[in-house]
């Protein structure tokens, strides 16, 4: 099996350090998203028992009767907000969904007017009050991290340090909470049916919160598959695709997936929490012209998020 480098980075070194650490911190987690896409992250915010929490309120939520669960399942808002059930989503170039059902929170937005069809309200699930303050504290938290975090990329890539704040701040952001079901009758599923094929991330960069079990892999530049495992409460840092199209292939969006237990353990359920870290719809995907040259030409047409968010959801399912 491929080695992968996936360095361990501590935040505060760049959010409290001295020049040369803040400097350092820049340059390791450029070199890691030219390299791998992916980095851990220490000391970014969320303390252990935030953490611990949200690993108990997510279970309770998924562990609700369907019925319950149905009804905060909205078609219409494309798996955005509220609850999406089996079967639903699939990766790009898939046609067998994914062994998962997810909840997704989004933005609420603070001091500018906006439009309910652009940022629908999030919904409150009556039968567990601490299920809506808790995923709510997270999303803000992974926010302010996931700024952070843009704060040193924009420095890697010689940009404003502030670059991305007009764009993220009341951005498109989305906290995923996905429960990866027991599969009770492993024998009767298709080939190719896994916990999540193998893609790319939409947006940005995802922030993740560790997983209750193993099963994240990443691919290797040599198209092997690495396990991904973040040491305690650090937390996995990658690439989506919005920022490899800004950067013009300079940063990786690199391709992941989650496999399946071994067989005497595919009748346990996995959790995991990304945070998928959009901004605004009408932000410009239009390469930067620092990231263009005769030996790396323009790879992509110009795209807004809008438009590219709307194409990706059709291709995974989520979208009609």
């Amino acid at each position: 099996m491929a080695l992968v480098n996936i360095p361990r980075l501590d935040l505060l070194n760049f959010t409290e350090g001295k020049a040369e650490l803040r400097n350092q911190f820049i340059q390791d987690i450029g070199k890691a998203f030219n390299e791998t896409g992916f980095v851990t992250i220490a000391n970014h915010g969320l303390s252990k028992e935030l953490i611990d929490e949200l690993y108990q309120v997510v279970p309770a939520f998924f562990s609700l009767p369907t019925e319950i669960k149905l009804k905060y399942e909205f078609p219409e808002l494309a798996g955005q907000r509220g609850y999406t059930t089996k079967g639903r989503e699939k990766a790009k170039d898939s046609t067998t969904p994914d062994l998962k059902e997810f909840w997704q929170r989004g933005q609420t937005i603070v001091g500018e007017e906006y439009s309910k069809t652009d940022f629908p309200d999030n919904p409150e699930v009556a039968e567990l009050p601490r299920f809506n303050s808790i995923t709510a504290e997270v999303y803000k938290k992974l926010e302010d991290t996931g700024r952070k975090l843009l704060k040193a990329i924009a420095t890697y890539l010689d940009l404003e340090e502030d670059y991305f704040e007009k764009f993220v701040i009341n951005g498109n952001s989305i906290l995923r909470a996905i429960h990866y079901f027991p599969i009770q009758n492993p024998e009767e599923l298709a080939p190719d049916a896994v916990r999540a094929g193998a893609h790319e991330d939409i947006n940005l960069i995802t922030l993740l919160i560790g997983a209750s079990a193993d099963g994240l892999e990443v691919m290797t530049k040599d198209g092997e598959w690495f396990p991904i495992k973040a040491k305690g409460e650090d937390i996995v840092i990658n690439v989506g695709d919005m920022l490899q199209r800004l950067t013009n292939n300079k940063l990786k969006s690199t391709t992941h997936r989650v496999v399946n237990p071994p067989i005497e353990l595919m009748g346990t359920s996995r959790f995991s929490i990304p945070f998928f870290l959009h901004p605004k719809s009408s932000m410009s995907l239009a390469s930067l012209d620092s990231c263009i040259s005769d030996k790396y030409p323009k790879a992509y047409p110009n795209y807004t998020a809008g438009e590219y968010l709307d194409e990706r959801l059709r291709e995974i399912g989520l979208k009609m």
